[in-house]
């Protein structure tokens, strides 16, 4: 990336100036997910157990030959031509997923090869809440003047890391949480605005919980064998700890910027199943209206939920919109965005 690419003068305002998604085309019902697993582990289970339990209904799955990368670049296509540009005309490339095509080379590289660019190529991973990380890390890129315009994108095949054929009841509970996962891609397009944007952003990180669920293996811990590259979870302490402590960042956000859940036209939160999006509605007091509900017909969507929810209702918003992103991903974090449309 060249310095003398950015834009004269000091850069106080990033938005987001065009969005896509990218949904693979094979649905897999609940049903056909719990056939599997009784056909591979021979568990009896209850009938539409994972309906009930979870409120998901389908979820979309890549195809042999379709990976993370896949789903980005098509995001990114899209996104590109929303905005009315080419791949050469962004100087920053943040591939930005808890999933990755491989270990090493950043998958950033592989996404900039099919689409075309000399762009800065980078990764930023933080389990659900890579997408929004991206954003923010790109945004703070551009306001830095290391950058003119940046593509943020994510591709998510969570459904890969998913244990089909448990060896008894305690493999299958400790894998629960991954039957919730539905693959997608998105992109954004960042750059300097005059009005609007990106005005506020907020964290919270409690990483003395990182252990509670995750995909362990491939790294230096676990850098071979099957067992670990499984979604292993216990989602009840997941939705223990982010319950316990991800209202006190929306309360932050709420205070710091003055802003009510009235002055959201929307508020995209990431969901994990119905029962939890529920919780999430009583705990924080969001109006059910401004919410995208995505997860009954897609699952847990891992980073790409916002994106994707971001997709379903861009063209319906208008200047001045304000929009409420809510992330919430193992490690733990919480992070927090708002913008506004400009």
């Amino acid at each position: 990336m060249h310095t003398d690419h950015a834009a004269p003068g000091p850069i106080r305002r990033v938005g987001i100036t065009a969005a896509a998604s990218c949904l693979p085309e094979r649905e897999v019902t609940s049903r056909q997910v719990q056939e599997r697993i009784a056909a591979a582990s021979g568990i009896t289970l209850p009938p539409r157990m994972l309906e009930r339990v979870t409120g998901i209904t389908s979820r979309r799955a890549v195809a042999d030959g379709e990976y993370a990368s896949t789903l980005a670049v098509r995001a990114a296509r899209a996104a590109l031509e929303r905005a009315g540009l080419v791949p050469y005309d962004v100087d920053l490339l943040v591939f930005a997923s808890a999933t990755r095509d491989v270990i090493e080379p950043a998958t950033a590289h592989i996404v900039q090869a099919e689409l075309g660019s000399r762009a800065h190529a980078l990764d930023v991973t933080n389990a659900c809440n890579s997408f929004v990380n991206g954003i923010d890390t790109a945004r703070a890129m551009i306001v830095a003047g290391r950058a003119r315009r940046a593509l943020v994108v994510t591709g998510e095949t969570p459904s890969r890391a998913v244990r089909h054929a448990p060896s008894g009841p305690g493999e299958f509970r400790d894998g629960f949480a991954g039957y919730t996962f539905g693959d997608a891609g998105a992109a954004v397009v960042l750059e300097a605005v005059e009005r609007g944007g990106i005005l506020d952003v907020d964290t919270a990180t409690h990483s003395e919980h990182w252990r509670v669920g995750g995909i362990f293996g491939g790294g230096s811990r676990h850098p071979r064998g099957d067992e670990h590259t499984y979604f292993h979870g216990d989602g009840g302490a997941l939705r223990e700890v982010f319950e316990k402590v991800g209202t006190s960042v929306l309360d932050r956000v709420l205070r710091r910027t003055g802003l009510a859940w009235g002055d959201f036209r929307h508020v995209l939160v990431h969901q994990v199943t119905v029962p939890y999006l529920e919780r999430f509605l009583e705990l924080t007091g969001v109006p059910r209206d401004r919410l995208v509900v995505t997860v009954p017909e897609l699952g847990n969507m891992a980073s790409a939920t916002l994106g994707v929810q971001l997709d379903l209702v861009q063209e319906r918003l208008r200047p001045g919109d304000r929009v409420l992103f809510v992330g919430l991903g193992g490690g733990v974090s919480i992070m927090t965005m708002v913008w506004e449309k400009a």
